[in-house]
């Protein structure tokens, strides 16, 4: 019976997707492209920010600046002034990659590119996705606490009192968890709701709705990375 219920519950999924097959593993082929495209998109913005430096910044350069000084602010204020830069690239990397996915799920129309089955979303609209950020920001925590204090950092799990043991290891399990589903539950709603009411009403009538989304995944993709810095400030103290 518990093998059964196992089975199906393996086979539970959001939604339709496009499947590549390597050897017996299924991949959903729709978000690795989008992801592929976040990377690039990244890449691009990197280089184009760094590009022809000058003291005085103008251009493209000083929206560039502009970023790095907005995720700098998050990671000082999560992490202090003694630890924040050894962190901002990894807190960065969460925040930039989840607003890009976001925002690309949210603005651009990929109902007109057409899979043989499934469509193409916002890599973060993925359980899959959400889940290997959680996980990574979960061997970042661990990572830093270890560097920082050795074996003595599991001392916490016993703290004040080993009576907490249980609900201090739970802690560890619960926090990927909300993670990976608060940002995956919300990016999900807001594309079901927009597809929703698109169906039902004229095409100008979800745009506030839309617009109301693009505030939403930013707000999610700040959230997650502000989560993720606090967490590691948590395992440095």
């Amino acid at each position: 019976m518990l093998d059964q219920t196992n089975l199906w519950l393996s086979e539970v999924e959001v939604g339709s997707h496009f499947y590549w097959y390597i050897g017996d593993n299924s991949i959903h082929g729709e978000t690795i492209i989008v992801t592929l495209m976040v990377f690039v998109g990244l890449i691009i913005l990197s280089l184009l920010g760094t590009r022809g430096l000058s003291k005085i910044p103008f251009g493209f350069q000083n929206f560039v600046e502009f970023i790095v000084e907005f995720i700098e602010g998050v990671a000082k204020a999560q992490l202090g002034e003694s630890f924040y830069r050894e962190w901002i690239s990894f807190v960065g990397t969460i925040f930039l990659f989840i607003f890009f996915s976001n925002w690309l799920g949210a603005l651009v129309p990929w109902k007109l590119l057409v899979l043989p089955e499934g469509e193409l979303a916002a890599p973060t609209n993925d359980i899959n996705t959400t889940t290997a950020l959680a996980l990574l920001t979960s061997l970042a925590y661990f990572f830093a606490g270890f560097k920082t204090k050795g074996l003595g950092y599991f001392r916490r799990y016993i703290s004040p009192t080993p009576i907490l043991l249980p609900i201090n290891i739970l802690e560890d399990f619960t926090k990927p968890l909300s993670l990976s589903f608060r940002l995956f539950g919300n990016v999900l709603a807001d594309e079901l709701t927009v597809n929703v009411i698109g169906s039902l009403v004229p095409l100008f009538i979800p745009v506030p709705i839309m617009i109301l989304g693009i505030f939403a995944s930013s707000i999610q993709a700040l959230i997650f990375s502000t989560l993720a810095a606090s967490y590691v400030a948590e395992s440095l103290e």
